[in-house]
């Protein structure tokens, strides 16, 4: 099958590269991020490391929306939670959407399927998770994170039924592309997996601007997992939620993750650290949403929010103050 890769980030080269080297399907991407797209067609491809090594050029094709005039058989979605809404409006508008096309993302983060949903058949979309850290240090420049072969995804079906015959294609496809593909019975109790890893991981790196390796070395980090985790299974138990992973493992994880992964700044920091707005919201927020929907607070991730959040406004006066000294 062909594929389209929607967002040509981190993620999206992390899968799509992988797709094209060790699989040899054909992939293209799409991009409005026009530094990246023009440094790519400046080099002739993407410039690809793992674990800051073997850095070379992979050449890819990469277009504006309103360019494409391809027909992928899937789509793989890789946008920030807060730019998905408007890229979609502007893919939908540029004609490249169709209806007998399939559609899989693997965010970080919960709401995406639902604006998905919008605008492609609840049968047809692949909900997924990827255990799997890249970093993206400059346009059309991406690191790999971790050894070959640690890669660890899952998927499931939208509509949570058994895999159609393409759903089982693009399982198998990802099998051969080595990204070590897993399949859920449960989109929702998957994904929230994952968001409650991240809420301890990404959240708490970024606060204190380090990467996993120096995270894990603090003696306490076990009991702050723990904690945030309690919150996290308490909301989804009240929920309804059944996530795949029990709280231990989900604590245990880790550690593990951490130490695996112990160059790695997780997405979350790479946005604070470059001004960007963070995917706290759609992260430690969803926890704190569905349990107050559901009469549980969720007191210690509230307060990492607002923590984050202030983090974010203090950057317009360390740069007031950073002028200030310059020019002292």
């Amino acid at each position: 099958m062909k594929y389209g890769i929607i967002g040509a980030g981190a993620m999206g080269y992390r899968f799509g590269v992988m797709m094209q080297e060790n699989a040899g399907i054909n992939v293209d991407f799409i991009d409005t991020w026009e530094p990246n797209v023009e440094k790519v067609r400046q080099q002739g491809g993407v410039t690809v490391s793992r674990d800051h090594e073997n850095r070379h050029i992979v050449p890819i094709n990469i277009y504006y929306p309103e360019e494409y005039n391809g027909h992928p058989d899937v789509w793989i979605i890789f946008k920030k939670q807060m730019q998905l809404a408007d890229e979609l409006q502007r893919d939908y508008d540029a004609g490249i959407f169709h209806d007998d096309q399939y559609v899989f993302s693997a965010m970080n983060g919960m709401g995406h399927f639902e604006k998905i949903a919008q605008y492609f058949h609840k049968d047809h979309i692949i909900c997924g998770t990827a255990m799997i850290a890249t970093r993206l240090d400059a346009p059309a420049d991406v690191d790999f994170m971790g050894a070959v072969d640690s890669e660890v995804m899952h998927m499931a079906r939208y509509n949570n039924e058994a895999p159609d015959e393409t759903t089982q294609q693009v399982f198998d496809d990802f099998k051969s592309a080595r990204l070590g593909p897993v399949y859920a019975n449960d989109w929702k109790g998957m994904c929230m997996s994952k968001v409650v890893f991240n809420a301890v991981c990404n959240t708490l790196c970024t606060m204190f601007e380090m990467p996993m390796g120096q995270f894990i070395e603090y003696p306490g980090v076990p009991e702050m997992a723990r904690q945030l985790f309690n919150e996290s299974f308490d909301t989804c138990e009240r929920a309804g939620i059944r996530l795949i992973e029990s709280r231990q493992e989900e604590i245990d994880s880790v550690t593990t993750i951490s130490k695996a992964y112990k160059y790695h700044y997780p997405s979350m920091y790479q946005d604070f650290s470059k001004g960007r707005p963070t995917e706290v919201d759609y992260i430690n927020g969803y926890i704190a949403k569905i349990g107050r929907e559901n009469d549980y607070i969720c007191r210690t991730h509230e307060f990492l929010i607002h923590e984050v959040h202030m983090a974010e406004m203090m950057r317009k006066y360390h740069h007031q103050q950073e002028n200030a000294i310059q020019y002292s």
